[in-house]
């Protein structure tokens, strides 16, 4: 297992990552001021953002199948743990961009080469309140009513 959001589990079968990108943001507003330069405030955390970003060989890994599955946990607009391998928890998050380039397509118009990015966003971690159920229906609609 590379990763888990939520109970969707990122590895060779869904969608293994190759590339995690992490930028984190600090907010300091300026005020300016006559004859100075500006005056900075700290005034909080900003954004935190994970970019992952990967190739699939539906062939041999995921498809395009496990980037629905994403999105449907997008379109019910709760926010995931999301757990490390090593354990390390990140915290809750929600997904808030998924792209998908398809290239290389057989003759019935699947495509042999998928590539993705997927943006997830960092909310506060005290707000359970968001926290998506462990039963997602729509998934299992997806997977035709076995999950």
């Amino acid at each position: 297992m590379l990763m888990a959001l939520g109970m969707f589990v990122f590895e060779t079968r869904t969608l293994p990552y190759q590339e995690l990108k992490r930028i984190t943001e600090w907010r300091h507003p300026s005020q300016s001021r006559v004859g100075e330069r500006p005056a900075y405030q700290f005034v909080g955390p900003g954004t935190d953002s994970i970019t992952l970003t990967g190739t699939l060989l539906p062939s041999f890994t995921g498809g395009r199948f496990n980037l629905d599955q994403i999105r449907e946990m997008a379109n019910q607009g709760n926010a995931w743990p999301l757990i490390e391998g090593t354990g390390r928890l990140y915290g809750l998050w929600v997904v808030t961009r998924v792209e998908e380039t398809s290239s290389v397509f057989f003759r019935d118009g699947a495509a042999e080469k998928i590539e993705f990015i997927l943006t997830l966003e960092h909310v506060d971690d005290e707000r359970t309140d968001l926290i998506g159920s462990l039963v997602v229906p729509a998934i299992a609609r997806l997977a035709g009513g076995y999950v």
